[in-house]
């Protein structure tokens, strides 16, 4: 006999609830800034959603597990709100039968660093960064085989020094500068006293008449130099405005395609610090600086000592201003074999142009200046030669000229052989003064008489628009 039983149906197995995991480790992360925080999930019942919620800043999902899903990581990106201190995200998991579970991330925001402390020298690739200011508090070199990148709008500031002391950033032979600046944000070397900030072009509180108060911006190569000491001629030599005994400061060599970097959208104010007598820092300076270096749209404002000064080397520089130098505005010398086109100067205290040729027997043709509009103001000369002045200008507008101010003897310095010339100068001239009042000996010869507006040489003043002081101030108006 056969018997048989009803047959029951098997219980339902509900898988078990999700389990979220957060980060163990607190998360760091900079006000106003983002960062990626993964949670991990075991989902029994099949992944179906997440939610998150966020203190102290926001949050989304960046990705996660597929529906259906049993395992996965859920990746939020969390941006911190501007107020430092605890933050959180937390998760909810939901799983296919409407069980969840959530998990917790701990965040710390901390506030921004913007000023930097810059204490020792450079010794490894650095980056100053977008809206951050930078105090040089000693002499600062970047040291041979090193980059210092300094990005767009970066403000360098020079604490206040005096003799050895001063604060300058160098440099120096085999170190490369990388201060690419642009129109809408240039970068600003100025003193500690400054309270400009990233974004701002024009000081709110220094007069751009105010100098002496840091060093300056010094780079150094390898290209050639013509210098001598009492043994003869030498190849390289220790450059003006730091002590002897440094290092780094050498300057000069054999290679004329030398290479230290970029220089764009710059501008250096109210530096020149004095070291000793004859010994001063020059807004920039130039040793031996080769052909392989970029600079570009510089300006120097009120720098105690020179605006720019060449020593040797063949570097170019292109769209230059020198505003309120309390010596000359643009000084070259031993040799100097780059070029130097459109530029402005105005208001320098000694001359406009201090050119001066090899102090040894190195020579390599003649450097050129052209392409520039000089506002004398109340600078004490025009140009200023020497014997062995290797230079060729043209196409040179001067204009704000007052009584005693000249070229020198232009036919005297003319009769060297370094490559000596002149060409379309064009002068606006004071009521009752004539050429020869201010262009004397050879110099009137090149030089035009024109109306206030009527010059047809000179620099091209669009170029400083928007980004140097001197055209925000109005001090290229009407030249």
């Amino acid at each position: 006999m056969l018997s048989s039983c009803d047959k029951k149906d098997d219980p339902v197995v509900i898988p078990d609830a999700p389990a979220v995991s957060a980060p163990t480790a607190t998360t760091n992360v900079l006000e106003g800034e983002s960062v990626s925080i993964s949670f991990t999930v075991n989902i029994p019942g099949g992944y179906t959603s997440s939610n998150i919620s966020a203190l102290g800043g926001t949050a989304t999902i960046s990705s996660e597990p597929s529906v259906g899903a049993l395992t996965g990581s859920v990746n939020v990106n969390f941006t911190a709100g501007n107020t430092p201190g605890a933050a959180s995200v937390t998760l909810t998991v939901t799983d296919a039968n409407a069980k969840t579970d959530n998990a917790t991330a701990v965040i710390s925001v901390e506030e921004e660093i913007l000023v930097y402390n810059i204490t020792s020298n450079i010794t490894t690739n650095t980056t100053w960064e977008t809206g951050k200011t930078y105090i040089l508090q000693s002499r600062i070199a970047v040291l041979n085989g090193v980059t210092l990148t300094i990005q767009p709008g970066v403000v360098v500031k020079g604490a206040a020094g005096s003799d050895a002391n001063a604060t300058a950033l160098i440099i120096a032979q085999g170190a490369k500068i990388n201060a690419a600046g642009t129109e809408t944000q240039p970068i600003i070397f100025t003193s500690v006293a400054d309270q400009i900030e990233p974004g701002q072009i024009a000081s709110p509180n220094l007069s751009p008449t105010l100098n002496g108060l840091w060093g300056g911006l010094i780079v150094l190569g390898k290209a050639h130099i013509s210098a001598k000491n009492a043994d003869g001629d030498v190849q390289s030599a220790s450059i003006e405005g730091i002590p002897a005994n440094d290092a780094n400061g050498i300057y000069g060599g054999t290679d004329d395609n030398d290479n230290s970097g970029v220089i764009k959208y710059v501008s250096i104010r109210h530096g020149g610090t004095n070291i000793g007598e004859g010994n001063e820092i020059n807004g920039l300076t130039l040793g031996g600086v080769g052909s392989g270096t970029v600079i570009e749209n510089v300006e120097i404002i009120s720098n105690q000592d020179d605006g720019i000064e060449f020593f040797g080397g063949t570097v170019s520089v292109k769209n230059a201003i020198v505003w309120n130098t309390g010596d000359d505005a643009l000084d070259s010398d031993q040799a100097y074999n780059g070029t130097v086109d459109n530029f402005v100067i105005i208001n320098p205290g000694d001359e406009c142009f201090e050119l001066d040729g090899p102090e040894g027997t190195y020579l390599n043709g003649a450097h050129t200046f052209k392409n520039g509009t000089v506002a004398a103001g109340d600078a004490e000369g025009l140009i200023d030669f020497d014997a062995n002045t290797n230079i060729n200008m043209m196409n040179v507008y001067f204009t704000d000229l007052k009584a005693g101010q000249d070229v020198e003897e232009y036919d005297v310095y003319a009769a060297n052989t370094n490559g000596f010339a002149s060409s379309a100068f064009q002068a606006t001239l004071p009521d009752g003064t004539v050429l020869a009042d201010f262009f004397k000996k050879g110099s009137d010869a090149i030089t035009t008489a024109v109306a206030a507006g009527a010059a047809t040489v000179g620099a091209d003043l669009t170029k400083f628009a928007n980004w140097s002081w001197a055209a925000v101030a109005g001090e290229l108006t009407g030249l």
